[in-house]
This record gives C-alpha cells, sequence and structure tokens, in this order.
C-alpha cells in the first residue's frame, strides 16, 4: 500500500506562499483570462458564454513546467488537490478530472499530473446576461519542493454569437481526457475487502485480450489512494488483482461508504464507484 504524500519534500516559507496567494491575474481576451505565472507552472481560466439557463462551460487549465507536476483530485494524506471557487452568483456544479498518471520516479511515488491538463468546470449563474467570471484557482505544484500556488483570475464574455473555436477545441479534448463510465465490456465484476481491511481483491473485465498489467487506482477515504498491487492475473480480458490497503483512518468503519476504481488498460480508462455494503 502506498499512501500518498509528500513526506519526501517540504512546503517553501510563508512568505512564498503570501507571494502566490497575492499573484492576480487581470482580464485578457474574451473566454480566456491572462495565465498566472508560477516557478513551477502556470495556470488559467477559460469559459463559454453562459446560455440561456445560465449554464457555462469552463476549464482550468494548468500547465506544469518539465519536471515539475500537480495533483489529481485526491492527492493522498498531504497532497494539495485543485480547489476553484466562485464569488456569490456562481454555482460550481461539478469539477471533472482527467485521467491521471501513477508516476514512480525514485523516491517519488504521486498520482498526478505532469503535462499540461484542463479540468473541466460546468457552473450555473444566477444572471444569464452575465458578461464577466471570476474565480480563485488554488492548486499544489511540485518538483523537489512543492508550492502552493493561488490565482485570482477573470475574463470577459463578448456577445455569445460569435464563433469560439479556440475555446470550444481546448473543451472538447478536455472532456475526450476524462475517464468513462463502467461499461458491459470494461467494468469491475466483483470487488471484496478483506476482513482486516488489509487487502482489497476486484475482478475486471478489459475491453480487450492483452498481456500487460492494467494500472489500478482505488480512492478510498479522503486522503487515501491505493496503488499497490499484491497479485495480479490477466487471461485475455479477464483479470484480477488484489490491492494493498495499508493502514485506514482510527476506527474507521468501511460499511456504507463507496470508494472509487481508476482502471486503466492501454489507451481507456474508466472510473467507477466501489459501494460497501
Amino acid at each position: 500500500m502506498k499512501i500518498i504524500s509528500l513526506s519526501m519534500r517540504r512546503f517553501t516559507s510563508v512568505s512564498v506562499l503570501v507571494a502566490a496567494v497575492q499573484l492576480l491575474s487581470s482580464p485578457a481576451r474574451a473566454e480566456m483570462s491572462a495565465w498566472a505565472d508560477n516557478e513551477g507552472g502556470r495556470m488559467r481560466l477559460i469559459a463559454l458564454a453562459p446560455d440561456e439557463n445560465g449554464k457555462i462551460r469552463a476549464g482550468l487549465q494548468i500547465e506544469p513546467k518539465p519536471g515539475w507536476i500537480t495533483y489529481w483530485r485526491e492527492p493522498g494524506d498531504a497532497g494539495i488537490p485543485p480547489q476553484v471557487t466562485f464569488p456569490s452568483g456562481v454555482t460550481l456544479d461539478k469539477m471533472s478530472y482527467p485521467v491521471p498518471k501513477h508516476i514512480v520516479d525514485g523516491k517519488v511515488d504521486e498520482v498526478a499530473y505532469d503535462t499540461s491538463i484542463t479540468l473541466p468546470l460546468h457552473l450555473t449563474v444566477k444572471d444569464a446576461a452575465q458578461r464577466e467570471l471570476k474565480a480563485n484557482a488554488f492548486i499544489g505544484i511540485c518538483k523537489d519542493i512543492c508550492i502552493p500556488f493561488q490565482a485570482e483570475l477573470s475574463l470577459s464574455f463578448e456577445p455569445s454569437a460569435q464563433s469560439r473555436p479556440v475555446e470550444e477545441a481546448i473543451l472538447r479534448d478536455a472532456n475526450a481526457a476524462l475517464p468513462k463510465a463502467a461499461a458491459s465490456d470494461f467494468k469491475v465484476e466483483d470487488h471484496k475487502l478483506s476482513a482486516d481491511m488489509t487487502e482489497l481483491s476486484l475482478k475486471i473485465t478489459l475491453p480487450e485480450s492483452g498481456e500487460s498489467t492494467p494500472q489500478v487506482i482505488v480512492a478510498g477515504p479522503n486522503g487515501h489512494v491505493f496503488t499497490k498491487q499484491l497479485a495480479t492475473h490477466r487471461d485475455g480480458k479477464s483479470f484480477t488483482t488484489t490491492l494493498s490497503i495499508g493502514k485506514l483512518p482510527k476506527g474507521y468503519n468501511v460499511h456504507g461508504k463507496t470508494w472509487s476504481a481508476l482502471v486503466i488498460d492501454g489507451a481507456r480508462a474508466i472510473e467507477t464507484p466501489l459501494a460497501f455494503e
């Protein structure tokens, strides 16, 4: 079991954090904020104008510099998950996450992103005629150290009749990078946690026959990510694996809880809930 953490890294000083918090980006061209820059990368807000129901398709675009990473929605016990907040009148209905990587390199063992990504955002505004959008974004971006990266991002909307090919392409690609829901040809058939809660067994149907071992990333209680496969067996499209589940929160009762499993097999990936009765 590997609980993803930042135990090998230390955050920078309070002064660096303060500087990051104070970083502001002014409105740029319509539907894209200016880039907010940081030692380890940059980020910006992208959005399409509200529809007649006040719904906005948006995204937080993050570009780590080479050698740097930023975190998935479940960063482990000491990482920083991406956070985006909006002022009154704007509701964040959903934030989605592209398929991450399990990065293992020497002392580093992370579920994260090391290339440019866009987190799709689904928003609702009270006023469908709104012509400005502001957001506060907060992420962790890490190399040998982890730097909290916070920025105020804002953009303005042009009349909705205009075409938005660049923004639409970025948001379309962001949605294409998300894991899919389970399907008849790719799903977790069964899951079982051992009585002592130290091992999780999964039986998975894969979309294609093959010999490689799929990646399995299980997000359990908040701050706990499990990636270590103790025993695996693949027979064509049938795959079984047992993951190591280490120390859970004191007094944790799994009954009635729901974890999630991300299964990556080649170019395809699904994310599916694991409910425990």
